[in-house]
Formats: structure tokens, sequence, C-alpha cells
């Protein structure tokens, strides 16, 4: 088959498998790579040890696949606009706030098998591939960019004029050569809402992120305890935070996910708070089965709760967090003692 009509195909592969977009760039190295190994060395990373240790394969596709050509990039949306009810675009109406790519399912094991679906395309054109989702040493947003499906926002998320801010992206790397689209204009222009809205000021500069300051790190990638000068930044999120990508007024054009799996569960709306203090492990487990919150156990996220209850709650959450501070896990404790000092500093008399 020809390139361009290999390119067609897998478009059109990539469209029934419940892809938005497919797009394609060189397998060269990636623009940011040197941005990326001086935000490594300026200790930004935090604890995330994981991304320099194979900081050498991300900023060289020949080392992740040998003979690499091309990048195959697919979005998928997760965006679930307001009901009537609602009220702001992108708005959770809880009294609590977890990040939207993490109201259903596990968005590695929906989009996984669909990328290795794409895959056989290119196999039988004779191509040798590895693709990722959010899982290798790939710079994805680089590769995204460079293909034209998006470009850097100033919050460092990739921005769709189609898809807005909510969208996962897949990587496929393939020996075959494609030929490349074209990338797309930086479309953000003045705007600088997202650097305004940060919580925590994690976003120290249009296209900088601190992640050690970010309520996504805090509350999913750090495994100890929060820093308590941070703490009371973080409001009622207790998993990720979604307000650098809402307030992006792209969004006015993404419509809402297609994708069944992404949609709401009832944790993501209707518990409260201090209800989940009562979880153990094996109520953990069973809770968040198949959900990217799983990731972070329950000491993690007993341990985010604890922080928006010490920043929201009431006297009637004073008694569950009592008891959460008895937890034998320390890291519940320490943070529900926290929280128990600061509402019962909040109480009159």
């Amino acid at each position: 088959m020809e390139p361009l009509a290999l390119k067609q195909a897998i478009r059109e592969h990539a469209a029934q498998l419940g892809f938005e977009a497919c797009r394609f760039a060189p397998a060269v190295r990636p623009p940011h790579a040197d941005a990326f190994l001086d935000w490594l060395q300026a200790g930004e990373s935090g604890e995330m040890a994981w991304l320099a240790k194979n900081a050498d394969r991300r900023t060289d596709p020949q080392l992740v696949l040998p003979g690499a050509r091309t990048i195959v990039m697919v979005a998928k949306s997760y965006g679930h606009p307001p009901s009537p009810t609602q009220g702001a675009s992108f708005s959770n109406p809880a009294p609590y706030q977890i990040a939207q790519y993490a109201w259903g399912d596990d968005y590695h094991e929906v989009l996984t098998p669909r990328l290795r679906a794409l895959e056989e395309i290119l196999a039988a054109h004779g191509g040798r591939q590895r693709s990722y989702v959010d899982t290798g040493p790939v710079l994805e947003r680089d590769f995204a960019a460079l293909s034209g499906l998006g470009w850097h926002g100033k919050s460092t998320m990739l921005i769709s004029q189609q898809l807005g801010a909510f969208f996962f992206l897949g990587a496929l790397l393939t020996t075959l050569e494609i030929p490349a689209d074209a990338p797309v204009p930086d479309r953000c222009g003045r705007c600088t809402r997202c650097i305004d809205v940060c919580p925590t000021a994690a976003i120290t500069a249009p296209h900088k992120l601190d992640a050690r300051r970010c309520v996504s790190y805090l509350t999913i990638e750090l495994k100890g305890s929060i820093p308590e000068e941070l703490r009371p930044l973080l409001g009622n999120r207790i998993y990720g935070c979604d307000d650098c990508a809402a307030v992006c007024p792209w969004n006015r054009f993404a419509q809402a996910s297609s994708e069944a799996r992404f949609a709401a569960r009832p944790f993501a709306h209707q518990w409260r708070l201090r209800d989940f203090l009562g979880l153990d492990d094996a109520a953990f487990r069973a809770l968040f089965k198949d959900s990217p919150i799983k990731r972070i156990k329950r000491r993690g996220f007993l341990r985010n709760v604890c922080v928006a209850l010490g920043n929201t709650g009431t006297r009637e959450d004073l008694e569950p967090l009592q008891q959460a501070a008895l937890d034998p896990e320390p890291l519940i404790s320490e943070h529900a003692l926290w929280a128990v000092a600061q509402i019962t500093a909040r109480l009159p008399g």
C-alpha cells in the first residue's frame, strides 16, 4: 500500500476504534528534550524518580524502538460538559473534587487494547511497533504537538481546537515511514486563565510547571505527607485537579465524551467526604475496582480526604476524623489529626 493510502487506512481504523483524532509525527528527538532534562535537573519533578531513570529513552525514540520512523498519535476525549443542574462548564457538583479522568474506568485499561488493535494494521504492512498509553518513555505531548493534534498550552497541557483540554493521548511508534502531518500554531494568545487559576501557583511561568506544588502531584504522585503549608491550598480536591484545564476557553468547542466507560461512577459525586473514612482495605479496593484511584491505595486516598475535611469540614466530621486518627496507617492518622485541629480552630467559642 502506498504511504498516503496506508495513512488514510490507519486514520479510518483509529476512528472505528473510537479515537477522535489520529495524526502522524516523525520519530525525531522531541522538541522539548533539553527543557525536560533541565526540569529534571532543577528537581521540579519531585519524587517521580522514574522520569529521570529513563530520561535518555524519553529524549530519543530510537532507544525505545530501534529504526522507528513515525509516531502515530491518537486522542480520546473524556470531557463531561455540565448537566442543566451543574452550572459552570466541566464542573463537579459534589462537595469534593475528583479529576474528571478518574470519574470512570481506568483509561489505561480502556485505551491500551484499542491501541494494540491499531498496531495490527501496521504489522500487516511489515512494521515493528511499540505502543503506550501514558505508560512508556515517550514525551507524548511533544509528538502530539509535532503531529498537529494540538499545541502546548501555557499550563503545559496539550490543547486541541476541536477537543479542548480534556482528552487522553496514545502513542504508537512504528518502523514504517508514513508522511507526517503539519503542526498547528499556538492559539493561546494573551490568555493566562490557566496560570491565574492554579490554586498552588504551580505554573510558575507560561509553559513551566513545578510539579512539587501541583495538586495532581501532591494528591497522586507524592507518597508521603503533604507539606503542611500546601494543605490549605488543596481545598476540597481529593484526587487530581482540573482547574487549569477547566478554564481553557477552547473547551467551548469540545463535545461530551462518547465513551460509556468514562461515565461518572457514584463515588465521583454522591458520597459525603467523611463516609470515605469508613473504607477498610477491602472496601476501598471494591469501590475503586478498575478506577485510576486504586493506584494511590487506601493510605493515599484517605490522606487526601483528611486534608479536604480539614479545609472544608464541620463539627459533624470530627468524630469520623477522630476515628481515622486511630488508624494503624501513620499517614492517615497524621493527616486526620491535622484535620481535627483545623476544624476545631474554626468552631465558635
